[in-house]
């Protein structure tokens, strides 16, 4: 990994997780690539991590559509004429559309839906990433996939979101495999309540899967970004394959 400056790019950058893990990176001295579907949240993201960021780094804002191949490799290149390489790639974009959603009342378009952002946006991502890791030098980088509680144990009625997540899971160890020979790692971090805007609705109380509805304990996202940042940090020749990030309280272990 380039000792000098390294060049991370990070998926839905513009709120919470996201926004989160680029202002850790920028602490540690990372330079930035933040990629999202709306300008105005990640040029705030970049100011964020300007005030914040450690000797050398910079952010570059890249309006992206994850879920589209060409917006994909337009950000990619993006990063590579701006960086020269690119030493991570944090996986992060989602959508938990459709979640409260009887099976039987999920409309296919919604299903559609997440199944192209959560998996097919990540595989696009991924791959760019690992194109660009293989050719580089020197060669290498690593991938962090943002999986989910998900990707083990699902919540009533989230059957599209929790599919994707344990497809996640799936994507991250093949590309864990096939990266071995270039230097490339990938790992997993999969995170439980962070206070986010999408889990706002817990603390007021979220259906439970004997039915009742229940208010659920929340960690702060600083606290994620923090090991995604340690993931980060760590030489090619360790990695964290998969890490469990969650609201010590929260209903997961003993889940239904």
């Amino acid at each position: 990994m380039n000792a000098v400056r390294r060049i991370a790019v990070v998926t839905g950058a513009g709120s919470g997780i996201g926004r989160s893990v680029a202002l850790a990176l920028a602490e540690d001295g990372w330079s930035l690539a933040l990629a999202g579907r709306r300008a105005e949240p990640l040029e705030e993201t970049a100011a964020l991590a300007a005030a914040r960021g450690g000797a050398g780094a910079e952010a570059l804002c890249v309006p992206t559509d994850v879920t589209s191949p060409d917006a994909v490799a337009a950000l990619f290149a993006a990063v590579r004429d701006r960086f020269g390489r690119v030493d991570l790639l944090f996986n992060n974009a989602g959508s938990f559309a459709g979640g409260g959603t009887p099976v039987e009342d999920l409309a296919y378009d919604t299903w559609r839906s997440v199944v192209d952002t959560n998996l097919t946006g990540a595989f696009l991502c991924a791959q760019a990433a690992y194109r660009q890791m293989k050719e580089q030098a020197p060669q290498g980088g690593r991938i962090i996939n943002n999986g989910s509680i998900s990707a083990h144990v699902p919540r009533p009625h989230s059957i599209a979101y929790t599919a994707t997540k344990h497809a996640m899971t799936g994507l991250t160890k093949s590309l864990s495999l096939d990266g071995r020979p270039y230097r490339i790692a990938c790992g997993q971090i999969d995170i439980g309540n962070a206070a986010t805007e999408m889990t706002e609705r817990m603390q007021s109380g979220i259906l439970q899967a004997n039915g009742t509805l229940a208010p659920e304990p929340v960690m702060d996202a600083a606290d994620v970004a923090r090991t995604v940042a340690h993931m980060a940090a760590l030489p090619l020749e360790a990695n964290v394959q998969f890490a469990t990030v969650m609201a010590t309280a929260m209903p997961y272990i003993g889940r239904g």
